[in-house]
C-alpha cells in the first residue's frame, strides 16, 4: 500500500512501512509539515506526544484543520506533571516520556485495532532521549519502525538538530530510509534515496 506525501521536495508516494525522520532546528516550526503529513491520504492516525499535552495536540489539529475524528493521541506528559486527565476512547496516557514500553504498547494496540491507511507522528525522539537514556530510545524507535512495517503504516519521527551531537544524529539517521531536513528559514531538503 502506498501513501501520498504532502511534504515539499519528497516523492509523491512512499510505501507502507516507511519511517520518515524529520530533522529540525530547536526552534523550528514543524507543525505545518506534521499536520500536512497527518491529514493527507489517511484513515486513522496516532500522535505520540512527548512534548505537549493531549489538549495542546488537539488545539494544533484544530488550528491546522486536521480531521480530529481520525485521531488518537498518546499523552506522555499529563500524568508526570500532575495535570487532570479526561479519559476518552481516543486519548491514551502513559506515566512519562521514558515509559517506552507503555508507548510501544499503545502504538501496537492502535495499529492492531484500526484498518486502512494509518499514520503515526512521534513528537519527539529528542524529548524521549531527554527522559530516557539514548540506547533505550534507539531500541524503542527500532521497535516502532518494525511495527510500521508489520502493519503497513507510515510514521514521521521528529528529532531536534540543536540538542544532539553529530554522532547521535548520524546514528538516528542511519535507522531511516527517508529524511526530511528543515532549516531555520523553513526551507526543506530531503533524502529518500534509500527507498528507491
Amino acid at each position: 500500500m502506498d501513501y501520498r506525501l504532502a511534504i515539499e521536495n519528497t516523492p509523491e508516494t512512499v510505501p507502507g512501512g516507511t519511517g520518515v525522520l524529520l530533522l529540525h532546528p530547536s526552534t523550528g516550526e514543524t507543525d505545518r509539515i506534521d499536520t500536512d503529513f497527518l491529514k493527507t491520504d489517511t484513515d486513522r492516525f496516532l500522535v505520540i506526544s512527548t512534548r505537549t499535552t493531549a489538549r495542546e495536540v488537539k488545539q494544533k489539529l484544530d488550528h491546522y484543520d486536521v480531521d480530529e475524528s481520525k485521531a488518537d493521541i498518546l499523552d506522555t506528559l499529563s500524568i508526570e506533571r500532575g495535570y487532570s486527565r479526561r479519559n476518552a476512547d481516543d486519548v491514551h496516557y502513559v506515566s512519562s516520556p521514558d515509559d517506552l514500553e507503555g508507548i510501544l504498547d499503545v502504538t501496537e494496540r492502535f495499529l492492531a485495532n484500526t484498518d486502512g491507511k494509518r499514520r503515526i507522528s512521534l513528537d519527539s525522539i529528542t524529548e524521549m532521549a531527554y527522559y530516557a537514556d539514548e540506547q533505550r530510545v534507539h531500541d524503542a524507535v527500532a521497535d516502532l519502525l518494525d511495527l510500521l512495517a508489520e502493519h503497513d503504516a507510515v510514521g514521521l519521527f521528529h528529532l531536534s538538530k540543536g540538542v544532539h551531537d553529530e554522532e547521535q544524529i548520524e546514528r538516528f539517521m542511519g535507522m531511516f530510509e527517508a529524511i526530511v531536513d528543515l532549516d531555520r528559514d523553513g526551507d526543506v531538503e530531503t533524502d529518500f534515496s534509500k527507498l528507491e
